[in-house]
């Protein structure tokens, strides 16, 4: 009996050697012969067959059933995408990807997108192995554009990766070809306040929570109500209509076409936002600015100028980021560093800004650039050009992790955004990793396979959109109904 079980533990060491056995407790078998004998009998336990029982039965039966528990790592040339689903919280569509072998992926279609932007791509991406990241993105890419609009190639772009990582059993930076660091750092979104001194308030707040980097939106909608601070606005009635969705409406009027200027008074007001600030926070946090509001780029000189006593990290978004001869005009008349990029998609819509260096730093977020991969692509062109680059998120943590990743690969990173510190339940829609996330101002990179988080998915049930359903079948979306090449 003893040489039987003898034969029957190498015969098991052998085969996990062979298939890459991961075991509930993690086994190095060729290293530790001892915990292989150790995971053996445990194996033999947890099917409930005593070695006794095992004389009974032969080799290979004995060998199915003590491993019918194990947990076989994946075989990544044989896996393929089986089905793709969406789970939307919120104004943020999640979405996963599964796999014949078991393991999934995951991702978001940014926030504020359409999950239909995604699952148009169901049918190009249904029978691939998903570890061909790029070439499955050469396929998808052609439906990206900007803005949230290229949420859907993103998203799918994102949970490949995390399920890349997961095949391989391995944190998804190293697959963008390792980490520079090991915590990234975190700048914290501020919401808008009518009152100056609550703003500041609000900022000092985020210092005591330990964020060692801010941004203020500061918009001329906080002053449009007094008299004297803009010229030209009776036209656009609501300053701040986001929903409006109107052609001739004011937020889809370009900044320049708005002719919309600011004056002495109302430059006096806005720039008092800062200067409470820096009072309370002090000089030596940066304190970046955003949403000024849609003026031309000489409006935003003036604007720029006038901050500049207050040491502004950054001016982000002024205009529209496709203006690239007016952001160089704005960048070289100030000496505050400028910063666009958020809703450019594609590493290719990022090169003129870059090679013109119409701004000091590029800000891709994620979920609009094309996924992690395009983001990385698009801070190493430009630190070619000693451009550095700060990264958007404003989507649920899934991204936000995998955000982390891409910060932690990329030479030139500065900052990665954090938009959702004032939602008390964020955090909880994940599982398996540490919370809170950030810890004085930084985030630990995950060493978990992929992203290194999952679902909770009881918190994201409650959180569903209303008519929304838990990752509900998507079968409309299974055929390819067009031809999709671009040329002729």
């Amino acid at each position: 009996m003893k040489k039987n079980i003898e034969r029957l533990q190498q015969n098991y060491l052998d085969q996990a050697r062979e298939n890459s056995i991961k075991t509930e407790s993690p086994l190095s078998l060729a290293q530790d012969s001892e915990n292989g004998r150790r995971s053996f009998f445990k194996k033999a336990a947890l099917g409930g067959l005593s070695l006794g029982g095992m004389m009974m039965l032969s080799t290979e039966d004995t060998i199915a059933h003590t491993t019918s528990k194990v947990n076989r790592l994946s075989n990544p040339s044989d896996l393929k995408i089986t089905d793709m689903r969406i789970a939307q919280y919120g104004n943020v569509p999640i979405l996963k990807i599964y796999t014949n072998q078991g393991i999934h992926g995951l991702g978001d279609v940014r926030d504020g997108a359409d999950k239909r932007y995604a699952l148009l791509l169901k049918s190009r991406i249904l029978g691939e192995n998903p570890c061909n990241v790029e070439r499955i993105f050469k396929r998808i890419e052609q439906f990206g554009w900007h803005g949230r609009q290229g949420g859907g190639v993103s998203g799918v772009e994102m949970a490949l990766w995390d399920l890349a990582g997961k095949a391989y059993g391995v944190p998804l930076y190293q697959l963008m070809g390792g980490k520079f660091r090991d915590k990234v750092r975190i700048y914290v979104d501020t919401p808008t306040v009518q009152d100056p001194e609550e703003f500041a308030n609000k900022m000092k707040e985020r210092v005591d929570m330990g964020f060692t980097m801010l941004k203020m939106d500061i918009g001329i909608g906080l002053i449009k109500d007094q008299e004297d601070t803009l010229t030209n606005k009776s036209p656009w009635g609501q300053l701040r209509g986001w929903s409006d969705q109107d052609v001739m409406s004011y937020t889809q009027t370009p900044h320049q076409f708005t002719h919309v200027q600011i004056t002495q008074k109302g430059l006096e007001k806005m720039v008092e936002y800062a200067a409470r600030a820096r009072e309370k926070v002090g000089y030596e946090i940066p304190l970046a600015i955003d949403h000024f509001g849609h003026m031309g780029y000489n409006e935003m000189i003036k604007l720029a100028n006038a901050f500049e006593p207050y040491n502004i990290a950054w001016l982000e978004d002024l205009i529209p980021w496709q203006n690239t001869e007016q952001w160089k005009r704005i960048t070289e008349a100030i000496t505050t560093p400028t910063l666009t990029g958020e809703d450019a998609y594609h590493k290719k819509n990022f090169k003129d800004l870059i090679e013109t260096r119409a701004v000091d730093l590029v800000h891709p977020d994620p979920g609009s650039a094309g996924g992690y991969l395009q983001t990385k692509k698009i801070g190493d062109y430009a630190e070619e050009y000693g451009i550095g680059m700060a990264l958007h998120h404003a989507a649920s943590p899934i991204t936000f992790m995998g955000t982390v990743h891409a910060a932690a690969a990329t030479y030139n990173f500065i900052g990665l955004e954090h938009h959702s510190v004032d939602n008390p339940w964020w955090e909880d829609l994940v599982t398996g990793i540490d919370k809170p996330f950030v810890k004085d101002g930084y985030v630990q990179v995950p060493e978990s396979p992929g992203i290194g988080l999952e679902l909770n998915e009881e918190e994201v049930k409650k959180r569903l959109r209303e008519g929304e359903q838990f990752f509900a079948p998507t079968d409309d979306w299974n055929e390819i109904r067009s031809w999709d090449r671009t040329w002729s």
